[in-house]
């Protein structure tokens, strides 16, 4: 029996690789004899550079950035010898590097992010792989832009501030300071979503509340993102508010779209190419993925869904592991997901949960092998 594990990190408490590590040992006390192929993946989000260095070759940097309150932090960048950059917006601007009370998109800024793209070009990048997932931000990429020398300015002429709170009063944006280097990069960004800058499906309604927005929060960040579209649609005729993927990273999406030219892709794609997946999944009898969350959101990009669409088309079926599975994932049984199972095994806070997920996760893999060699057996 071959088994391929592939899951990608459970934010806030297991890197992909201890995921992988944790499933294959539950699976291995039900199927000791199995063949098991562990690629640890990656959507874009936190993980990015470590899944990519390898298969690419690159070797690790590191750079003093802002966070997103603007405080000094230690983020990696992977770099390889044809000079291209792998960056995760997660190191720089993460929403894990915010304790619960800090977070809010209001006042947290992207400009982290433009720092490392800097440190990365004095290293010597041209071409960019930069992954958007995780991020705290809510700003339209303004703070990342501003790094890189474009300014954002108001009506008076003066730059407005860092976060969402100050983008309504944008009236111009020049682009003349942007730094010269640029013009000799190329940008692929790897997105975990493909949802749009503004509206109900837009960047501030889906992710605003995890990054600390309130209700009340929200249709102000929406109508300051679309502000900002509106700014750029009308000075540069860019057409960014419904782009999908834009809304990337609280609209760090739209910033690279308009300002960068870059090309987004689905980060998952980016990465299971990368790591040779459709080669590892040739032969395995199914495939076990999962993440933090497997919800609505995993279907749009995410990465077991690019785990999914590889083994789909290989006729392999796919289990999904996550901390917790909501009820919105009808459309996963249709896009080559065939079951989802939830680790946490009782009623417990969200800190509790990210304390025990180790083990949780361990005895739900065991668990969910259980049920396979039964279900073979019932077969036979």
């Amino acid at each position: 029996m071959k088994i391929v594990i592939a899951p990608d990190s459970f934010k806030e408490s297991l890197s992909a690789a201890e995921a992988a590590r944790l499933i294959q040992a539950g699976f291995s006390e039900v199927f000791p004899h199995a063949r098991f192929a562990s690629l640890p993946i990656a959507d874009g989000g936190e993980g990015t550079v470590n899944a990519l260095k390898e298969p690419l070759k690159a070797r690790l940097h590191s750079a003093t950035v802002r966070d997103p309150l603007g405080r000094p932090v230690e983020a990696d960048f992977g770099l390889t010898d044809t000079r291209v950059a792998i960056l995760e917006m997660a190191s720089a601007c993460g929403l894990h590097l915010l304790s619960s009370h800090e977070r809010d998109p209001r006042v947290a800024t992207s400009r982290g992010l433009g720092e490392l793209v800097l440190a990365a070009i004095d290293a010597g990048a041209r071409h960019f792989i930069v992954g958007l997932g995780g991020s705290a931000t809510n700003d339209c990429g303004v703070g990342f832009l501003n790094a890189l020398g474009i300014r954002f300015l108001d009506s008076d002429g003066r730059d407005i501030s860092d976060g969402a709170a100050d983008l309504q009063r944008l009236k111009h944006i020049d682009c003349s300071g942007l730094d010269a280097r640029i013009a000799a990069c190329t940008f692929d960004v790897a997105c975990d979503v493909d949802n749009p800058l503004c509206g109900p499906t837009g960047a501030s309604a889906v992710f605003g509340p995890q990054k600390g927005a309130t209700l009340e929060m929200i249709p102000v960040l929406d109508a300051s993102l679309r502000h900002v579209a509106d700014v750029i649609q009308r000075d540069f005729d860019l057409p960014v508010a419904t782009t999908p993927g834009a809304g990337a990273a609280g609209g760090v999406g739209a910033a690279m779209l308009a300002f960068l030219r870059a090309n987004l892709r689905p980060g998952s794609e980016i990465i299971t190419d990368a790591l040779g997946l459709e080669q590892a999944i040739v032969g395995a009898d199914f495939v076990i993925t999962g993440e933090g969350c497997v919800d609505g959101q995993t279907s749009r990009g995410k990465a077991p869904m690019g785990v999914a669409r590889v083994a789909a088309r290989l006729g392999v079926p796919v289990i999904a592991l996550g901390g917790a599975v909501t009820a919105d994932i009808e459309d996963l049984n249709h896009v080559g997901i065939h079951a989802a199972f939830p680790s946490v095994r009782r009623a417990c806070s969200l800190d509790d949960a990210l304390r025990e997920a180790a083990a949780n996760l361990q005895a739900t893999a065991r668990n969910v092998a259980a049920a396979v060699r039964l279900g073979m057996a019932i077969k036979r």
